[in-house]
């Protein structure tokens, strides 16, 4: 079942962003004049085709999400009859075919600046950008975090919420910043900027350097009381059951939840002997945690979820939306902050400054694309629309094969007054297809090694 869903949600994302990038170039083809023979989604086996007439466009679903094309008549594919050739794509002004190729990636540009606005529109919420305490020696110790600290914005750009906060802080380091700037509210109200201090590659891996940076967001002291008791679990054998407060455990005082989810850590596999304290009566119990293998540690679980009260989520949790009108230009410098950041990832990968750890291939795009179907419609579009920010960018890298690399060409011809020619063309896309190749075996590599961690 987890399977089928994670792959249902995965053709949903690419089978909607390669349907808008083919449709870019489908449109504009259409409006410049250029006969479009077959509009296909997917490669392989045709599943579904529809073609109103023999000389209209075909209209094709084929097995293999992965990817489309559109197809026009174009004489250096093939022969085409004289009446077609007013309509053939080698034909048209420069201007035009410019304006074709480059229109899919601008059409997923646009759709992921819908998604965002779609977004801001719905609203989301989350915890409140609150940090909590602080490790020493780490780079928000060093920078003079404490406890009780609200991140209210990072380099300028605001952040409502910790995943915000945290995401922007992450990339800011990934981008090559040495010097990050956080904007701060401290407890009784007094605001000040506190920089983040990174030294040159220090931040290769958003894993390790999230380690190397000791935020946590803020936590309030939660009494020990049983909330959720998850079935086949140590906590529904033992007899646990909601609003039951331990009072101790082994004979120690248990304080707060966090003293208690401590003690069931070191013990397992290891009866507990309880007291507890239920509807105004104690009475003992002996519970027996399961073991788990948590980060190759073998930890104690009891399957049991800590009852939070309804004003305290209240306190800690924050809902961030926009009118229609004033969400439009948030949406854009969201789009182009995502692509920005995009495209200096890629050139600090190349450079080696920062690890190749961070690409994703299909086995990690369809799991994420899965947990956040799971998170809820906001946190779905999210994802569509970074995914879509990220298939834009990369088909606009100067890489024969991708339209960037036709574009190029374009200039070339432009510059020179003539088309490159096909033999030199021929060559650097077979070279493109060879890096492009690479690059997703690689990405398919790292995907297989995430699986087995």
């Amino acid at each position: 079942m987890a399977f089928a869903h994670t792959l249902f949600y995965f053709v949903i994302v690419i089978g909607v962003l390669v349907a808008i990038h083919e449709f870019g170039h489908f449109w504009v083809a259409r409006k410049a004049g250029v006969k479009v023979l077959r509009f296909s989604i997917g490669f392989g086996k045709v599943l579904w085709s529809y073609q109103k007439t023999p000389d209209s466009t075909e209209y094709v679903l084929s097995a293999i999400p992965l990817g489309g094309y559109v197809k026009m008549v174009d004489e250096r594919e093939g022969e085409v009859d004289a009446a077609d050739l007013p309509y053939a794509f080698n034909r048209q002004a420069l201007s035009a075919r410019i304006a074709i190729v480059a229109a899919g990636p601008i059409f997923n540009l646009v759709l992921a600046v819908a998604l965002f606005w779609s977004v801001l529109i719905i609203g989301e919420s989350g915890i409140k950008p609150i940090v909590g305490m602080v490790a020493p020696n780490t780079l928000a110790a060093k920078a003079g975090f404490a406890d009780g600290d609200e991140i209210t914005a990072v380099n300028g750009k605001a952040t409502v919420t910790w995943t915000d906060a945290l995401s922007v802080v992450i990339a800011a380091a990934l981008d090559g910043d040495q010097a990050i700037n956080i904007s701060t509210k401290s407890l009784d109200g007094q605001d000040s900027v506190k920089v983040l201090q990174l030294a040159e590659n220090e931040a290769q891996n958003p894993e390790d350097f999230y380690q190397q940076l000791g935020f946590k967001p803020w936590s309030p002291k939660l009494k020990p009381i049983i909330g959720k008791v998850l079935p086949d679990s140590a906590a529904l054998a033992a007899n646990l059951k909601e609003q039951d407060l331990i009072i101790s455990a082994d004979g120690v005082a248990i304080n707060d939840w966090q003293q208690w989810v401590d003690t069931v850590k070191t013990h397992a596999g290891l009866a507990i002997a309880l007291i507890i304290e239920r509807d105004g009566v104690r009475m003992p119990l002996t519970i027996t945690p399961k073991s788990v293998t948590v980060e190759q540690k073998t930890e104690g679980k009891i399957g049991a979820a800590v009852f939070v009260p309804e004003d305290l989520i209240k306190s800690v949790t924050v809902e961030y939306s926009l009118g229609p009108v004033a969400a439009i230009p948030v949406a854009f410098e969201t789009t182009w902050y995502y692509s920005y950041t995009t495209v200096k990832m890629m050139g600090r990968m190349l450079m080696g400054k920062a690890s190749v750890e961070n690409l994703s291939g299909p086995i990690s795009i369809a799991q994420y694309a899965g947990q956040s179907a799971d998170m809820g419609l906001v946190h779905f579009l999210k994802f569509m629309a970074l995914v879509s920010v990220s298939l834009g960018v990369l088909n606009l890298l100067p890489v024969p094969v991708l339209d960037g690399g036709h574009l190029l060409f374009f200039v070339l011809e432009g510059i020179k007054g003539s088309p490159v020619s096909e033999k030199i063309q021929l060559f650097f896309q077979k070279m493109g297809m060879a890096l492009l190749m690479s690059l997703m075996a690689l990405a398919m590599v790292l995907d297989v090694q995430r699986l087995f961690h």
